[in-house]
């Protein structure tokens, strides 16, 4: 394969990290900095990521890879022999940090741990991402991102109330994984900007889990709990610490999700929905009083929603500037004028699929840079820059 283009000026140009990740996590956490201009190199096994198999396929090649894997550059190596060890040494030497999320202790038994990694690059940061982290009673357990979910306490809070014979519903993404990703892209970038500058700092050894990720999120549940002993309970689309802000049912039979709960708003959407004196009960003056009566907001909300079609409850509420927007799926978030606009869709060229395929780009905007600039290149096949890495980039790199 062709030595990849070199990517427009971004944040992370010149940052360069090792990804010994498979699946979500890892992988995630590479690929947003990768996204802002990191070098990435991607390690995999002779037969690849076992993801690469996840989904849907075009030519034997999965789709979603396609965003999962852009902007990396990926090379295979048998981390269990001895050349490949040497290599993923020869790399993290070179390397401002490694990405891993095998289970823990796996990198020690094959004698690539943190401390062997860290003899050669003292300045390496290596970031751990595992479903319980490196230590505690759990340590060994394994896990996927749905046990993040349980654990976490999200797929508790996602049932539907007084439902017992449905389990509770995950999001329909990996989002333990997702979530953990982040915060591994965000501790990497923070652990090399403390090490910026400084010839005597030495790397950081980071500890993420998804368990904790997803915990993380649970705003105040955990000192409600402390303090007065309160667990919260499912709320289904509803949130307990703010109202009214639900989804309701239209006339078409459309979902329709609508927050109305500021106070300046909620007057805003009482007027809309022809039901002024709500906005002028004493009882809904602020956010906690709206919460009390939550269920009665909802109930008047939604018995104006079931008369109109979805479309028609969107015009009005957002001509009186109130939160509101139809449930989109993945039809809706492609055509949507705004979404193109911005090209949070957009049409890339993929080589390994030979097609032309919609990408979304990075959450993030530079200015000077366009979003159609920061995919540089779709996912490669399995070992593409073998040669360009281990010939070309290395070597340069011993001479400079």
């Amino acid at each position: 394969m062709s030595t990849p283009r070199l990517p427009p000026r971004l944040p992370l140009a010149g940052l360069r990290i090792v990804e010994l990740g498979h699946y979500i996590a890892g992988p995630f956490a590479a690929r947003l900095l990768a996204d802002l201009g990191a070098e990435v190199i991607k390690v995999e096994p002779p037969e690849g990521d076992p993801h690469r198999g996840w989904g849907s396929q075009v030519n034997g090649h999965a789709v979603w890879f396609s965003i999962h894997g852009r902007n990396k550059l990926c090379v295979s190596l048998d981390l269990k022999s001895a050349e490949g060890k040497s290599r993923v040494k020869a790399l993290c030497a070179r390397a401002d940090a490694l990405i891993e999320n095998f289970r823990p202790g796996y990198l020690e038994r094959i004698g690539l741990g943190p401390d062997v990694l860290q003899g050669i690059n003292p300045r390496l940061t290596v970031a751990r991402v595992s479903g319980f982290g490196q230590d505690g009673p759990y340590r060994d357990k394994p896990a996927f991102g749905a046990i993040g979910e349980a654990m976490g306490g999200l797929r508790h809070l996602t049932a539907t109330p007084g439902v017992t014979e449905h389990p509770p519903p995950r999001c329909g993404v990996s989002i333990s994984d997702d979530i953990a990703g982040i915060y591994a892209a965000l501790a990497v970038v923070s652990a090399c900007w403390a090490a910026k500058g400084d010839p005597a700092a030495r790397g950081r050894v980071i500890d993420l889990d998804l368990v904790s990720s997803v915990f993380s999120l649970m705003e105040g549940m955990l000192p409600e709990y402390g303090l007065f002993g309160w667990v919260r309970q499912p709320q289904g689309a509803a949130l307990p610490t703010a109202a009214p802000t639900n989804t309701y049912l239209c006339a078409d039979g459309k979902w329709l999700c609508v927050a109305g709960n500021s106070d300046l708003i909620f007057r805003r959407l009482c007027a809309v929905i022809g039901r002024p004196e709500l906005a002028e009960d004493p009882r809904f003056a602020n956010n906690i009083g709206r919460c009390a009566g939550a269920a009665e907001l909802d109930a008047a909300i939604g018995a104006w929603t079931r008369t109109v079609p979805a479309a028609e409850a969107e015009r009005l509420l957002t001509a009186a500037e109130v939160p509101v927007s139809r449930l989109y799926d993945t039809r809706d978030c492609a055509e949507d004028p705004h979404f193109r606009a911005r090209s949070t869709v957009m049409e890339v060229e993929d080589p390994l699929l030979g097609t032309r395929l919609l990408h979304p780009a990075a959450p993030f905007r530079f200015d000077g840079v366009r979003p159609e600039e920061m995919v540089r290149w779709t996912a490669p096949a399995v070992g593409a820059h073998n040669d360009h890495v281990f010939t070309e980039l290395l070597r340069e790199d011993a001479h400079a």
